[in-house]
C-alpha cells in the first residue's frame, strides 16, 4: 500500500519550488493564486530569497507547504494515496491532498497557524530541543520531574525525540537528560515552543479559523499527529487539528500504525528527505522515495 507523507517546518531551502513554476503550468497558476491569498509575492522570496528570508514563520510556513501541496497536484492521476499523513505542518499539506481541504482554505489555515505560533513566541521566552539515544520513557521522566514548563513535542523516531518549553526549564532538563546518558541533548534554534502548553493562545486562534472552515471526507485515511491512527471523519479530524498545536506530534507511533495497516511505500511529498529518513529509522525494511513533478502537468 501507497503511504503519502509531507514534511514539516525546518525542509524548507532557497530555490524551492521554482522548478516547479518553471516546468508546469498547473504550478504556476497555483503560485500566482497563493500570492493573491497571501496578499505578498511569496514566490520571490522562495524562488531568490536567502536561507534567512525563508526562516522567517510568516514565509516558511505558507512556502513548505505550497511546495508539497503543488507538487501532489502535479502528479495528477500517479497520486494515488492509500494513507497520508504530514509532520506537523505537513499535516495541513496531507489534508489539502487528500481532499479533505481546498487550496485556498488551506494555504489561508496556514497562514493563520504561522502568525498565531509567531505571536504565541513573542509572550514568552520559549524553545526546543533535539534529545538523542535515550528512551521516550526516560525523557518524559525527566520532563515531569523539571521545574517549569517542559514536554516532549516531537516522536521523531525510536531514539530521537524533541522536547519543548520554557528556556530555563529546557537548559535544566537537557542537563539531567546528558547524566541519564542521552547522547545528546541540543537547544535548537527556534523561536518558540511548538507543541507544548505555551502555544495556548495559538491553539485558541487557529481553533476559530478551523471552526469556520468547511472540511470534507478525505479520499483516504489521514494518520494525524495526535492520534497516530487513522481518521476520516471530518469532525475528529477538525478536533485532531486544534488540538495538534499544544499536544506532541506522535510521528513515530504514526508511521508504525502506518506499517501495521499495510504501508509498503512511503513517498514524500514537499522539499527534502527527512521524512524519508525518520521512516528508515522507525522500520529498516520499509521502501521509500521522493515524489517527483510528472512532465506537463
Amino acid at each position: 500500500m501507497n503511504a503519502y507523507i509531507f514534511p514539516g517546518q525546518g525542509a524548507q531551502f532557497s530555490g524551492m519550488g521554482l522548478d516547479l513554476y518553471e516546468n508546469s503550468p498547473l504550478a504556476q497558476e497555483l503560485f500566482e493564486n497563493a500570492n493573491k491569498i497571501l496578499g505578498f509575492n511569496i514566490t520571490d522570496i522562495m524562488f531568490e530569497g536567502s536561507a534567512e528570508d525563508l526562516k522567517e514563520t510568516k514565509v516558511t510556513q505558507p512556502a513548505i507547504f505550497l511546495h508539497s501541496v503543488i507538487l501532489a497536484k502535479t502528479l495528477g492521476d500517479s497520486f494515488k494515496p492509500d494513507m497520508v499523513a504530514g509532520h506537523s505542518l505537513g499535516e495541513f499539506s496531507a489534508l489539502v491532498a487528500a481532499g479533505a481541504l481546498t487550496f485556498e482554505d488551506g494555504l489561508k489555515l496556514v497562514s493563520q497557524r504561522a502568525q498565531a505560533m509567531q505571536k504565541a513566541c513573542e509572550l514568552q521566552p520559549s524553545t526546543m530541543a533535539a534529545v538523542l539515544g535515550l528512551d521516550d520513557d526516560i525523557v518524559e521522566k525527566v520532563c515531569a520531574t523539571t521545574e517549569g514548563v517542559v514536554v516532549a513535542a516531537n516522536y521523531n523516531c525510536p531514539g530521537q525525540l524533541v522536547i519543548s518549553g520554557d528556556v530555563d526549564a529546557i537548559n535544566k532538563a537537557c542537563e539531567t537528560l546528558k547524566e541519564e546518558g542521552a547522547r545528546r541533548a541540543l537547544v535548537l534554534p527556534v523561536g518558540g515552543a511548538f507543541h507544548s502548553p505555551l502555544m495556548e493562545p495559538a491553539r485558541e486562534e487557529l481553533a476559530a479559523a478551523i471552526e469556520n472552515t468547511t472540511f470534507s471526507k478525505p479520499n483516504c485515511p489521514i494518520y494525524q499527529n495526535v492520534t497516530a491512527t487513522a481518521i476520516t471523519d471530518e469532525n475528529e479530524i477538525k478536533a485532531n487539528l486544534i488540538s495538534q498545536l499544544t499536544a506532541p506530534v506522535r510521528w513515530t507511533q504514526s508511521v508504525q500504525q502506518m506499517i501495521a495497516d499495510g504501508a509498503s511505500l512511503f513517498t514524500e511529498v514537499g522539499p527534502g528527505k527527512v521524512l524519508q529518513g525518520l521512516v528508515k529509522k522507525i522500520n529498516r525494511a520499509s521502501e521509500t522515495a521522493s515524489a517527483t513533478l510528472e512532465p506537463n502537468a
